[in-house]
């Protein structure tokens, strides 16, 4: 595709700005949705700064030739929950987080020593469009759900008699937002001048959540709680936790989980150390096989190889160490985030300074309490607008890498068919405490299904190869001839006799 900005450019001053600020709107929601799920102490906040640290340090690694963010990784949520659960504290639980990530870190370094001494061109074979695009797709696919149903919640809660909670703001106001977001989203990427079209999300979540703000004091104003959409009292519980403004309100330090986790080192015991390495290490081998899958996503858009240049080697180091550090301070391993290679595509900014700055921005905003009240209290219906557009954008790059792959031919089809209906079916295998998500089963399959057919000797279509009797470009103005009449044609040609007039 064409970019806006290629990897090296810099874009400058208020537009960088905005730029960094897209790129954390697009997956901020998704990161701090991580610590929110485990509980336990984690909190958004921290999150935030682990995910920043961790994007600079893959970007130190990747040399700033990967235009990627890397956010809270979901695949860890139940090894996240096995580090408690197998903890005495939650002060252990949070030195299990970090060592689980460590475990989980070394599998990638132990990777990247295997492809620096061997290269990447098994990688290639074991992997090649017909398996990657499918699986890119599935990527995309997979979180379909998560958007569809984000469309068409709010976050106000009512309190039931029996103590249960349901959702106040009727679906169809919640679509509603949502899809007011999405066609702002649409509309600035398509008729958008200058910035507008750089910038689609900044202004549809702006857009989305303004519309969302007017039905939630409509209904407030009115008691209609099927119109209440945005919880405002979550900016009260971030800034005025004890009722009081004090300093907090406006700043105040993250909880980073190494704080916490080293104040209990002597209860670490040989069978915790187990545990953890058993909840981590398996999801870290099927985490490796999404790295591939993201980065030969990102390589089709800003189309160079970065299995090539930066390298694998270099990435795979860059993600597993950054996860580390990310985990250090915030307790969640990091991962590539497909939305962040989704507002690339979209918005056709490739450069690694926007990364930077929005690895920057997380930082800084882990600090400005209201700042982030505000990423916490944009509602769902909100964001699953824009990951309508998120998800599918990841979803059309893996379809779109099947351009070029002959599907006349049974293999490749048995390929792709097994990959996409596996994907899509949510086939995902159950080992105790080990989950090999639908993604990655999806991934194994297609991988074992085309080294099964590996040894295939159907013929390509004749029209998709070039005919052994086709005559040459040159002469496809000439008039048609049987083939043998060429290569003669091709000698009065070189003579500048009969052949050349006859062109004319």
């Amino acid at each position: 595709m064409k970019l806006t900005y290629d990897i090296a450019d810099k874009p400058r001053g208020i537009k960088l700005v905005f730029f960094a600020l897209q790129q954390m709107l697009a997956i901020l929601a998704a990161t701090i949705a991580v610590p929110m799920i485990v509980g336990n102490g984690l909190t958004p906040a921290a999150a935030m700064f682990g995910a920043g640290i961790g994007t600079i340090v893959y970007l130190l690694f990747t040399q700033f030739k990967s235009p990627v963010f890397l956010g809270s990784s979901f695949a860890f949520l139940g090894s996240m929950a096995a580090a408690f659960a197998g903890g005495v504290s939650m002060q252990l639980g949070m030195l299990g987080l970090i060592i689980g990530a460590a475990f989980a870190g070394l599998v990638y370094v132990l990777i990247a020593l295997i492809v620096k001494a061997v290269g990447v061109g098994w990688l290639n074979k074991l992997m090649p469009p017909v398996v990657i695009g499918p699986t890119v797709a599935i990527i995309g696919l997979s979180l379909a759900g998560n958007a569809v149903g984000d469309l068409q919640k709010g976050d106000v809660s009512i309190l039931m008699d029996d103590g249960t909670s349901i959702m106040a703001a009727s679906p169809y106001a919640a679509i509603i937002c949502g899809l007011i977001t999405l066609a702002t989203v649409m509309l600035c990427s398509t008729y958008g001048k200058k910035m507008g079209k750089l910038i689609p999300f900044i202004i549809g979540i702006l857009v989305g959540y303004a519309s969302a703000a007017v039905l939630t004091l409509i209904g407030n104003a009115l008691s209609l709680n099927e119109l209440k959409l945005i919880d405002f009292s979550v900016f009260s519980q971030y800034m005025m936790p004890d009722g009081n403004v004090t300093l907090r309100t406006f700043l105040s330090v993250p909880d980073l989980t190494f704080i916490k986790a080293f104040s209990c080192t002597e209860s670490v015991s040989s069978t915790y150390l187990a545990t953890i390495f058993a909840a981590y290490v398996p999801v870290a081998f099927v985490v490796f096989a999404e790295h591939v899958a993201d980065h030969k996503n990102l390589s089709s858009i800003i189309g160079r190889d970065l299995l090539e240049s930066p390298g694998l080697t270099r990435t795979l180091l860059g993600d597993g160490i950054g996860s580390m550090v990310g985990a250090f301070f915030g307790g969640c391993p990091n991962t590539t985030y497909g939305e962040s290679i989704a507002c690339v595509a979209i918005t056709g900014n490739a450069s690694t300074l926007t990364i930077l700055a929005a690895a920057f921005g997380c930082i800084l905003f882990s600090f400005i309490t209201p700042l982030v009240a505000f990423v916490d209290s944009i509602p769902s219906c909100v964001m699953g607008g824009v990951c309508i557009a998120l998800y599918g954008f990841i979803a059309v790059s893996g379809l779109k890498m099947l351009q070029k792959v002959n599907l006349d031919r049974n293999r490749n089809l048995f390929v792709a068919s097994v990959i996409l209906i596996a994907g899509i079916g949510g086939l995902s295998l159950h080992f105790g405490e080990i989950t090999i998500t639908e993604i990655a089963t999806a991934l194994i399959l297609g991988i074992l299904t085309n080294t099964m057919l590996a040894k295939d000797k159907e013929p390509e279509r004749a029209a998709e190869i070039p005919a052994k009797n086709a005559a040459p470009a040159v002469h496809a103005d000439a008039p048609q001839q049987p083939a043998k009449q060429y290569p003669q044609q091709n000698r009065k040609h070189k003579k500048g006799g009969k052949g050349k007039k006859k062109r004319k």
